[in-house]
């Protein structure tokens, strides 16, 4: 049976030039970065060369990238660092109903430490308002942490325009950019960013391992402490193979953004014309201007999504309901409840397909009949 995997915004493949890279690190170069002999020099380098990349990719310094074990510990550091250094200015933070549980969570425990959050509302595109962000701020808020791209649904956030906003607020402004990295042009200092959030395996990289840029003079404080790893800002020997395969990946993503983006439309465009000649009932549940490459999530109505999910499985198509956090809950998407109400459809009939590497025109048209077939399959029984 065909195996088809389109869940690349739960996990992607490691990319063969990543693993390449990481081997003969893992073999040979085990020396810690922090020690002064041959060995440690020579680790050092390679995480030097790797931090390099990283701030080359994003237009910032070189300094200014921490690394971390992934997007997780990145979302947490910046946000936790952030509210616990500057609680003596206010203890107000602003983020969307929409980000990921890295995000909520963490704004969540935030809460019971006695901050004030407010949970921005989003349009069915799963858009802010500008305007409901302008109201928000007031002369407490510390932090606005607004999520580049949103996974479940793909939609793109005004980022460069809340940028802007900010810049004449004291608030720092933190963004997780796990999915949209490596697909858009992010640039940090022309969108106003001062914290970024990136992680490995979204882009053919390792798991475990991620970035957070921090501009240079914000304030904010660690959540680990033992060595001066990382500036004294992230303890604990850095994981020298991780850190080069990120950097590989790095690499191989800005080098084929362009063409990824061009291939994952026409994977979208296919999809779509595919059900549509199967005459296949059928919504996106985001339709706004700018979206995520490699994101696409789909409303069949009548149908159920354990149904669809598990069809899909024994067809051999790999999709999902949502945030790969959120596996095996029978929790409703909070994404789609905040876009759509708790009392919509579309939130017991929505999957999400998301598109990467190894995926060929002849998987997305055999996912796309097999998807049709299930379908049908499910509505003929109502």
């Amino acid at each position: 049976m065909k195996q088809v995997y389109l869940d690349h915004a739960a996990t992607a493949p490691i990319h063969q030039a990543v693993l390449d890279s990481m081997l003969p690190v893992m073999r040979e170069d085990f020396g810690n970065p922090s020690s002064i002999h041959g060995f440690g020099r020579k680790t050092r380098h390679l995480v030097d060369e790797a931090r390099h990349v990283a701030a080359m990719s994003i237009g910032a310094k070189e300094t200014e990238i921490i690394f971390t074990s992934g997007g997780t510990e990145s979302d947490n550091l910046a946000i936790l660092g952030v509210a616990r250094a500057n609680q003596s200015r206010g203890k107000h933070i602003i983020t969307t109903k929409i980000e990921h549980h890295a995000v909520l969570h963490t704004c969540e425990q935030l809460e019971r430490e006695g901050f004030e959050v407010t949970f921005l509302p989003v349009d069915e595109q799963g858009q802010i308002s500008l305007d409901d962000l302008k109201e928000a701020l007031t002369e407490q808020t510390i932090l606005v942490t607004i999520m580049f791209g949103n996974n479940e649904v793909g939609t793109v956030q005004p980022i460069r325009e809340i940028g802007e906003m900010l810049r004449e607020h004291p608030a720092y402004f933190h963004t997780d950019a796990v999915q949209a990295f490596g697909l858009l042009p992010i640039n940090v200092d022309e969108l106003g960013i001062d914290f970024l959030s990136i992680s490995a395996h979204k882009i053919n990289g390792p798991k475990g391992v991620g970035f957070l840029y921090a501009r240079s003079g914000a304030n904010f404080s660690t959540l680990t402490y033992g060595g001066e790893q990382e500036r004294k800002r992230r303890a604990g020997t850095e994981n020298v193979a991780g850190v080069v395969g990120l950097k590989t990946a790095i690499e191989l993503s800005t080098e084929q953004a362009g063409e990824k983006v061009a291939l994952y439309q026409k994977f979208k465009d296919s999809m779509l014309q595919v059900w549509q000649d199967e005459e296949v009932r059928f919504e996106l549940n985001s339709s706004a201007e700018e979206t995520l490459p490699h994101v696409m999530n789909v409303y069949f109505p009548g149908t159920n999504v354990e149904s669809l999910l598990v069809n899909l499985d024994l067809a051999g198509v790999a999709v999902s309901s949502g945030s790969a956090c959120t596996a095996g809950s029978i929790d409703p998407s909070h994404v789609l409840v905040a876009m759509f109400g708790k009392d919509s459809d579309r939130i017991a009939s929505s999957i999400r397909f998301s598109f990467g590497l190894g995926n060929s025109m002849e998987d997305i048209i055999y996912a796309a009949k097999e998807t049709a077939k299930v379908v049908k399959r499910l509505t003929r029984k109502k």
